[in-house]
């Protein structure tokens, strides 16, 4: 086997947005034809300024870089020279420079605001349903699914079974966990690990005097080794829940960065029937660090496909997580690959293989994530036992 290996922001009135709105229509503008054509998507960017993001002395900037350089009487002079000078005047309109505005801001703020059809257009998805087992005997694997109250019964369900067999290592699967906007509900998941008595997350509102904290109020059902699993599907109060499991029980999490939608939004209709999302408020570690919009960055990164986690995910209910992290008919891994995250045993027979004229055979369904999980569990107990 082998590895491969808030944004704080202010819905004001919208013609106070003099500023940020003359930075996001000009850069809009950079990029956007006339009127009547499409524009081009390109990679979302973030709303906070970076270090990162500034030119080095060897490149070239980019039009990202120059907008974010000019000051207020820049600004104010590029959007009345364009006006005065700029060859097709429909271009430049008030109307033009409004809509250059908003897709400006879509664009710098993709996690804190979306422009969606009309409501009666909009699919709900389907809750995903928890998914447990034990692996290897001994190690609990849960996949929480939607943070719903039948999952939530699940979740007790299956902890029960673990502490009757003496699971003393438990991985926690938010892979599969998306938004949702009870958090009163999303907070009970996480009480089911954390002390009592503790702040879980908080939610933080600009326009509120006080954030609204979110604690445990029981013991914990689960006091054992906890990892945790998270990608880019993991959202909203999964994010959270990552972050209080890392705090308090000093979980590792696994995988990619969470999807960066720590946040409560609201849904404000507009004249023409379609909805504005803004995120109203952000959520907060156990720490008081914001959740949004950077997300969850992993302790252990490992990069996996959506589609085939997706398709694991589709099987396991079938014929359990197993057949995707224990591979039949190849040695196992020795300490030293472990450490180096490679399989020199798998890796010299596709060379071989390769060598032989023959086209490496397209492996199985596998899921590397949960595999590292279950490596760093196994090492541990070596480690413990020593």
């Amino acid at each position: 086997m082998r590895y491969k290996v808030g944004i704080r922001f202010q819905m004001s009135q919208f013609s106070s947005l003099s500023l940020i709105g003359l930075v996001t229509a000009i850069t809009a503008l950079a990029q956007t034809p006339p009127p009547t054509a499409t524009s081009p998507s390109r990679p979302a960017v973030s709303a906070r300024p970076s270090a990162l993001s500034s030119p080095s002395p060897s490149s070239s900037p980019t039009t990202e870089d120059l907008v974010n350089s000019l000051d207020p009487a820049d600004l104010q002079a590029i959007v009345s020279l364009l006006k005065a000078n700029f060859t097709d005047p429909n271009a430049i309109t008030d109307t033009e420079l409004n809509r250059a505005t908003v897709e400006g801001l879509i664009i710098r703020l993709p996690r804190g605001v979306t422009l969606l059809p009309a409501k009666e257009n909009a699919t709900a998805e389907t809750p995903g349903i928890l998914y447990g087992e034990i692996i290897g005997g001994h190690i609990g694997y849960v996949r929480v699914g939607s943070l719903t109250a039948a999952n939530l019964q699940a979740l007790d369900k299956s902890l029960s079974s673990f502490a009757l067999k003496n699971v003393n290592e438990i991985i926690v699967d938010l892979r599969a966990s998306q938004q949702t906007t009870d958090l009163s509900l999303a907070a009970e998941f996480a009480k089911r690990f954390c002390p009592k008595g503790k702040t879980l997350f908080s939610l933080r509102k600009p326009t509120s005097r006080q954030d609204r904290v979110f604690s445990s109020d029981r013991d914990p059902v689960f006091r054992g080794l906890v990892m945790v699993l998270a990608d880019g599907d993991t959202a909203g109060a999964a994010e959270a829940i990552a972050a209080a499991l890392r705090f308090y029980d000093k979980a590792l999490v696994i995988g990619q960065t969470t999807a960066g939608r720590a946040a409560e939004y609201s849904d404000l209709l507009l004249p023409s029937g379609k909805i504005l999302r803004v995120a109203v408020s952000e959520m907060l570690s156990p720490d008081g660090r914001s959740l949004f919009p950077e997300g969850i960055k992993p302790d252990l990164p490992v990069e996996m496909a959506m589609a085939d986690k997706r398709q694991i995910f589709q099987l396991s209910s079938e014929k359990g997580m197993g057949p995707f992290v224990y591979e039949s008919g190849r040695p196992h891994m020795n300490e030293a690959a472990l450490l180096a995250g490679t399989n020199p045993e798998v890796e010299a027979a596709e060379a071989a293989q390769q060598r032989r004229g023959r086209a490496p055979e397209k492996p199985p369904a596998y899921d590397p994530v949960l595999q590292r999980a279950l490596d760093v569990v196994t090492s541990l107990e070596v480690y413990q036992k020593r």
